[in-house]
């Protein structure tokens, strides 16, 4: 009941401005928790070392937090935590927003998809600002939808929390960079470790909603990609709309040559195809409610 009622708040909520420019969401919080100890830690010898203490020291406030939250009656707070750390409804909302933009003018389509992606927008045409958004589409919604609902299904509040803050440590650490390979490097295997099942679990939720495209396709591609996880919800993407995604795109004036998935889709993308993302998105996230509805139901007979 508490998993089937935080999905329906954050469906209905999302994240309220109202709120969240009040206070900070507490996403915001372990961020700044993270950039503390970043600041603070990152620095000497045995930069290893310290970074695999600190994602560890993180797991354990986390852990305990979510322990000592559980412990209050009833399942309306945790519900409502779960709410506030889902990003379903969010994600459909900046999803469809570069869609909406991009019918405007290709320069409004490019300043929206800015907002979602870490990628050069400048001089992007607007197929590639239509891949970028329905890529990012498709690797939020494993990281922030269904491998929160994992989590939480599985370790209650302390799973939930442990895995936002790994993912957190992950995106503000976990780059490859001359400062964070070494401090970042166990935050970034832990995404990955917390994440292998989620991504895989997305790629079969996106597959049975979509038209269901030859799955030796989806098991040849994905584990091509740079990312251990974000190519299974990827290629799912892909081959359910038929469409080519990946492929060449730049990261800080440097090009990358990336191979696209699905070759042979459609490459010529627009803001149709950005609507079909955010239906697909939907129809996930309802395919998700249903299992966990007939979870509860064989809880209770069980």
């Amino acid at each position: 009941m508490t998993l089937i009622l935080g999905m329906i708040l954050d469906a209905l909520l999302g994240e309220p401005r109202w709120l969240w420019s009040r206070v900070p969401h507490p996403a915001v919080l372990m961020g700044r928790v993270i950039g503390w100890c970043d600041a603070a830690f990152n620095e000497g010898d045995s930069k290893r070392f310290r970074g695999t203490v600190l994602i560890l020291g993180l797991w354990f406030v986390a852990g305990v937090l979510g322990w000592l939250v559980q412990l209050a009656p009833g399942f309306a707070i945790d519900a409502i935590i779960l709410a506030v750390l889902l990003a379903q409804k969010s994600l459909a909302e900046h999803v469809q927003a570069t869609g909406d933009a991009l019918r405007l003018s290709l320069g409004d389509g490019c300043r929206s998809v800015a907002r979602i992606v870490g990628r050069d927008t400048k001089g992007m045409d607007g197929s590639a600002v239509a891949r970028s958004a329905i890529e990012s589409a498709a690797e939020n919604l494993s990281d922030g939808v269904i491998a929160p609902i994992f989590w939480f299904a599985v370790a209650g509040l302390p799973g939930l929390l442990i895995y936002k803050v790994t993912n957190t440590a992950d995106s503000m650490i976990g780059y490859r960079t001359p400062r964070h390979a070494d401090f970042g490097w166990a935050s970034a295997k832990l995404d990955d470790l917390l994440n292998l099942i989620p991504a895989r679990l997305t790629a079969l939720f996106i597959w049975t909603v979509t038209s269901r495209p030859d799955i030796k396709a989806i098991l040849r591609e994905a584990p091509r990609h740079r990312s251990p996880n974000a190519g299974w919800p990827e290629a799912a993407m892909a081959y359910g709309q038929d469409i080519a995604l990946s492929g060449p795109r730049s990261y800080d004036g440097a090009r990358q040559d990336y191979p696209f998935v699905n070759a042979k889709g459609a490459r010529l993308l627009g803001p149709d195809d950005i609507d079909r993302t955010v239906t697909v998105l939907w129809k996930t996230w309802a395919l998700t409610l249903a299992l966990a509805f007939a979870g509860a139901v064989l809880a209770t007979l069980f």
